[in-house]
C-alpha cells in the first residue's frame, strides 16, 4: 500500500463509516480495485482508521457525551453484546471474513433488500420514540445484538443499528444518532483489540500510513455525519438500499462472475 492508496481509502472508510452501506464491505472493494492486497497489516489498517471516523462524532456530540448519563446507559448496554461476540468470534473474523469478497458481496446485496423492505413496513408513528434517553435498556441491548450481524464485512454496522432502532419503534432521526454514538465505544474497542494482537508492531512507514488514514477518514466523516442528519429530514433509506444491490451486481459481474 503507498499514500496515495491510503489516502483513498481513507475517504472512502469517511464517507461510508456512518451509512447503512457498510464501510468495510467498501473498504474491501475498493482494495480490490486498486488491486492492494489483503495483508495483516491492510486488515488492521481498515480497523484502524475507523478511529478517525469516531472522532467526528465524538467533536459533533461533545456536549451530549459529556453530560447525558442515561444515553450513555443506553450505549453501553448496546454496546455489551457486541463486545462479548467480537471477543469470541475475533480470529475467525480477522482470518475468514475481512477480505472475503464473495461474502462481502452477498451481504451487500442482502442488505439492500433489507433495508428497502424495511422502509417498506416501517411507518413513523406518533408514539415511536424521538429521544434516546426514552429507549428502554433491553431495547437497547437488542439493537446491540442486532449490530453484531456488521461483524460479517459487508453488513453494515451503521445499517444493522438503524435497522435495529427503526425495527424496535425509534424515530429515523433518533435511530440515526444513536448508531452515531454507539459506534464510539464499538468502533474503539474493536481497534484497541486489534493493536492489542498485532502488539503495536508497524514500521514507521506503516505508522505514517495508519496517521494518513486516520486524518483523511477524520475530515471526511466530519462532513458525511452532518450532510446525513440533513438528508434523511427529508428522504428514508431506500436509495442506500438500491444502491448496495447495485453495487453488489457490479461487483460480481466484474469481480467475481
Amino acid at each position: 500500500m503507498d499514500f496515495l492508496q491510503a489516502l483513498f481509502l481513507s475517504f472512502v472508510e469517511g464517507i461510508t463509516e456512518f451509512l447503512p452501506i457498510s464501510s468495510t464491505g467498501h473498504l474491501v472493494l475498493t482494495s480490490k480495485l486498486l488491486n492492494i492486497s489483503q495483508t495483516e497489516f491492510v486488515k488492521s489498517f481498515e480497523i484502524i482508521i475507523q478511529l478517525g471516523a469516531i472522532l467526528s462524532v465524538v467533536i459533533l456530540y461533545w456536549k451530549t457525551i459529556t453530560t447525558n448519563f442515561k444515553i450513555w446507559q443506553r450505549i453501553l448496554a448496546s454496546f455489551i453484546p457486541t463486545a462479548i461476540l467480537g471477543l469470541i468470534f475475533y480470529d475467525f473474523i480477522k482470518q475468514i471474513l475481512l477480505g472475503n469478497l464473495l461474502v462481502t458481496i452477498w451481504a451487500l446485496f442482502l442488505g439492500g433488500i433489507a433495508l428497502i423492505i424495511l422502509e417498506k413496513v416501517y411507518k413513523e408513528k406518533g408514539h415511536h420514540l424521538d429521544n434516546i434517553e426514552k429507549l428502554s435498556i433491553q431495547k437497547a441491548a437488542l439493537i446491540g445484538l442486532i449490530q453484531s450481524l456488521s461483524m460479517i464485512p459487508g453488513v453494515s454496522r451503521a445499517g444493522a443499528t438503524i435497522f435495529g432502532g427503526l425495527f424496535l419503534g425509534l424515530r429515523r432521526k433518533t435511530a440515526v444518532e444513536f448508531s452515531f454514538l454507539l459506534a464510539i465505544p464499538t468502533m474503539f474497542a474493536a481497534t484497541a483489540l486489534d493493536i492489542k494482537e498485532t502488539s503495536f508492531i508497524f514500521s514507521i512507514n506503516e505508522w505514517a500510513l495508519l496517521g494518513l488514514g486516520f486524518v483523511g477518514s477524520y475530515i471526511t466523516a466530519y462532513f458525511t455525519v452532518k450532510y446525513f442528519l440533513k438528508f434523511i429530514q427529508t428522504h428514508n433509506f431506500i436509495i442506500f438500499g438500491i444502491y448496495r444491490i447495485i453495487l453488489s451486481l457490479i461487483f460480481w459481474l466484474l469481480v467475481i462472475y
